[in-house]
């Protein structure tokens, strides 16, 4: 007999579980986690939503334990085969370089490093650096990075969040998976849940000495749950614009004195050329008015064009606004009309990258010609260049561009290059969802006209690199009453959270597509499609209420269109959202009803050839209820079924996954040596890439060798 798990040790496996079930093997164990504590229990277990709930439900469990050898052994083995993994953070700098041309700044670089370095005396070190846009308070937190580098040899770690295509950027969940894909996580190793990523943050910091800097913050909310609980972690929080109220020393990066401007200049352009133009630079340093972004702008004209450079007409030019605005004027009088003309039209739709072919719908030209325009642009610090052939525009500079639209081109033409950029995003999203998923319903077919892909892996790889402009692309559709474009771009976007995980970065679409279909096509068939994707995205990330609603929603919508096929997937979705939260009865109750409405599905219509297989996945999620139920022999029936169906279509990783839930089931049942041949059998269907399953089949073994 094994020793009885530990109370701490199992409140902390059970919390671990329940925030942290990330991937098909983390949703596995939680199921198994369920159906052990209702046999342990011997009541329904819903799933906790607490910390509160988990130390209650271990408690319950615990207490049980002792009388129970066979159960106790269970759960040792289960704690004990499953450990958290190492929390090791990688190693090496994640900070961006810092600017060769950085100047003084020697105030607030040493009221940061004071920060960084005071004795913890119980108050988390945290630095919350501001200024108005073009500053320069991203170049300090940067030069303070490379400075003090010695100091975090645990890593530096940088978020920026200005990319960000929602409307009020990313939510807290949002940006703690930014960080911990920073520091190494994979991503099918990151819990769904703020409150599970939140505390494998707080584990990979633990005891560590390391720098996490979040550029570009909005909200306190987007940075409360970062602040460090171990007292060598410093958190740098950087604004652009006021400050807001977060508990953190405030440092504010004031504006370059003149002396100090005159530097930097001399560092960009060059001793002689600041010389050449010292009668014009009072005016040039009143008009850049000490803002790094545009002394150093003014400074690479000054060095591109040499004494030609008519300073003095610049200055006038980019008179009467803040420095940043006036740069980007200044900027766009200096590129050619057709230059300037793509930057403004291109700005509008406020993207977080731009490409040529992007840059070329919104323009109405040449990819080949805009690519040329958007190299002129970043010339002349009209916009940033990326990695990927990609641009981005500086947020004040792209207001500043699309404020302008309309007074230099008109309304109708900037309403035009909206609609054009749409629908070039729309056109690369079908192509791109239909080669990720060419047998799925629930994608349209790809558009006669535009690029194919080859096949799924490019597909998906498309809609990854695009999927920023994608979800803003929704906002904007919706904006400018494109309607049936923002729910068609809503639809494009379900291989991403089906087949990619990216169910943080397409949620506030799916939010708004979703509501957009309500508000325009009630009760029909794309209303109820992404009510389905908005209801698997918020299951995914463990908001089990508003998932359940949704999915609802789906099922009434697809009532409402006749569409038989959707309604029984939506009621389907209803009983997998149960099954995950142990509702082991409510979700076998919607997995029978599903078939029912599969089975109206007759001979010749829509969804009819699929039935064989959709029957056969329903029967898998029955097979997992019923054995949370613990209704082992009807489980067992219903899974070898299964297991013989996919063996005999040649779907192996199907096959596996039912064979693992088989082993389950005879292994809850005692059938020990039986359950290890399924165990070998789904070993054998795996690839070597399948390690968390092939993981979890290792643990799995193991209990049923003891057991056994």
């Amino acid at each position: 007999m094994l020793e009885i798990v530990a109370l701490s040790a199992l409140t902390a496996f059970l919390t671990s579980v329940g925030n942290g079930a990330a991937g098909e093997m983390g949703k596995q164990l939680l199921l198994s986690t369920g159906a052990l504590a209702r046999r342990v229990t011997g009541r329904e277990t819903p799933l906790p939503t607490s910390r509160e709930g988990w130390e209650s439900l271990a408690g319950h469990v615990h207490a049980r334990l002792g009388d129970d050898p066979r159960q106790a052994d269970e759960w040792s083995l289960l704690v004990r085969s499953f450990p958290e993994h190492a929390a090791e953070l990688p190693s090496g700098n994640g900070l961006p370089p810092a600017t060769r041309h950085f100047t003084d700044r020697k105030g607030v670089v040493k009221q940061l490093r004071r920060e960084a370095t005071r004795p913890a005396a119980g108050r988390p070190r945290v630095a919350l650096l501001y200024g108005p846009p073009g500053i320069g308070t991203t170049a300090v937190a940067l030069h303070l990075g490379a400075t003090c580098h010695a100091r975090f040899p645990d890593g530096q770690f940088y978020v920026d969040l200005r990319a960000d295509s929602g409307e009020l950027g990313p939510a807290p969940a949002a940006v703690l998976q930014r960080l911990l894909r920073q520091m190494g996580v994979a991503s099918d190793r990151i819990p769904p849940t703020e409150a599970g990523r939140e505390q494998l943050y707080r584990r990979l910091t633990a005891g560590r000495r390391a720098m996490v800097v979040i550029d570009h913050a909005s909200s306190v909310a987007q940075v409360r749950g970062l602040i460090p609980a171990t007292p060598e972690v410093f958190l740098l929080v950087i604004v652009s614009g006021s400050p807001f109220v977060l508990e953190a020393e405030p440092v504010p990066v004031p504006r370059l004195s003149d002396r100090d401007a005159l530097k930097m200049m001399r560092k960009v352009a060059g001793r002689e050329r600041i010389a050449l133009a010292k009668s014009q630079m009072p005016d040039v340093l009143a008009h850049c008015a000490g803002n790094a972004f545009a002394l150093r702008t003014t400074a690479m004209r000054l060095l591109a064009e040499g004494p030609e450079l008519d300073l003095p007409a610049l200055v006038t030019e980019g008179s009467g606004s803040d420095p940043v605005r006036a740069t980007a004027r200044i900027g766009c009088r200096q590129v050619p009309p057709e230059t300037a003309r793509l930057c403004r039209l291109t700005a509008l739709g406020g993207w977080p990258s731009v490409t040529a072919r992007l840059a070329a719908a919104a323009a109405g030209a040449a990819e080949e010609e805009a690519a040329g325009m958007l190299a002129e642009a970043a010339d002349a610090q009209l916009l940033e260049p990326l990695p990927d052939e990609r641009y981005r525009f500086r947020p004040e500079v792209r207001r500043y561009l699309a404020d302008t639209a309309g007074p230099e081109h008109g309304i109708p033409e900037c309403s035009a290059a909206v609609a054009r950029t749409l629908d070039a995003l729309l056109n690369r999203a079908l192509h791109a969802a239909h080669a990720a998923l060419p047998q799925s319903w629930r994608t349209e077919p790809a558009p006669a006209q535009g690029e194919a892909y080859r096949d799924e892996a490019q597909g998906v790889a498309a809609l990854a690199a695009e999927a920023g402009n994608l979800v803003r692309a929704v906002f904007v559709a919706r904006e400018y009453q494109h309607t049936t474009t923002a729910l068609r771009l809503g639809r494009a976007l379900w291989p991403l959270q089906l087949k990619a995980g990216h169910w943080d970065e397409v949620l506030p679409a799916l939010r708004v597509a979703a509501r957009c279909a309500e508000e325009h096509q009630p009760g029909s068939r794309i209303a109820g499609a992404l009510h389905f994707q908005l209801a698997h995205c918020l299951g995914e990330l463990g908001r089990w209420e508003e998932a359940d609603r949704e999915a609802e929603a789906a099922a009434r919508a697809e009532r409402e269109a006749g569409h038989l096929r959707g309604e029984a997937s939506s009621v389907e979705l209803q009983g997998l959202l149960h099954l995950h939260r142990w509702s082991y009865e409510t979700a076998h109750e919607r997995f029978v009803e599903a078939e029912a409405v599969y089975g109206r599905i007759a001979p010749g219509q829509e969804g009819a050839d699929d039935l064989p297989r959709a029957f056969a996945l329903s029967r898998r999620h029955r097979g997992r209820a019923l054995r949370g139920m613990g209704r082992l022999d009807e489980s067992r029936r219903l899974l070898e079924t299964v297991t013989d169906f996919f063996g005999q279509r040649g779907e192996a990783y199907n096959q596996a996954r039912a064979l693992t839930d088989l082993a389950e089931t005879l292994h809850d049942a005692g059938e020990n040596t039986e359950a290890l041949t399924k165990i070998a059998a789904a070993e054998r269907l795996l690839t070597p890439a399948a390690t968390p399953h092939l993981g979890y089949l290792a643990a799995l073994r193991l209990r049923c060798e003891v057991a056994g």
